[in-house]
């Protein structure tokens, strides 16, 4: 990883304005991030990435969250979401139950053993993400990054 070019986008000296130079840093300090975090995360939890992300969601959401606005928030199609449920249902992370009242809504819960599960894991893998965005951002937007993550380092000479 040493021998990685400097994104062009944070230059600054090209055609793009402020705003397309900082959603393309963005773009490549969070594909750097999933790149690093697909192996922790199947060597963790055993699951994909992109269930990763929905027990994320979940995490957050004690109550759990229709399918429907999970689908909105990772800007999933509805019918690749219900694979993934389903594979999580299976696995014993997640449980489904109708909406009460609205006969063709889901909501999606964690069940305790995904809960802790990411209790186990939070730790390993959010050290994954400081590292993976301390070596793919510039000085300048790990910066302004230490705002959302205070624990953000340069990266060092060793990696």
């Amino acid at each position: 990883m040493d021998d990685l070019p400097t994104c062009p986008s944070m230059s600054g000296d090209g055609l793009l304005p402020t705003e397309l130079r900082a959603w393309m840093v963005l773009l490549a300090a969070t594909g750097a991030v999933e790149q690093q975090l697909r192996a922790a995360v199947k060597e963790g939890l055993d699951v994909s990435h992109d269930e990763f992300l929905v027990l994320c969601l979940l995490a957050e959401q004690p109550a759990g969250l229709r399918m429907t606005r999970i689908a909105e928030l990772l800007g999933r199609p509805k019918t690749r979401l219900t694979y993934q449920i389903a594979c999580l249902q299976h696995a014993g992370l997640v449980t489904r139950k109708s909406v009460c009242g609205d006969k063709r809504g889901v909501e999606v819960i964690l069940t305790d053993k995904a809960r802790r599960l990411l209790t186990e894991v939070s730790e390993p893998l959010s050290e994954t993400v400081v590292q993976a965005l301390g070596r793919f951002m510039g000085p300048t937007q790990r910066k302004a990054m230490r705002a959302l993550l205070p624990d953000l380092t340069e990266p060092s000479d060793a990696e």
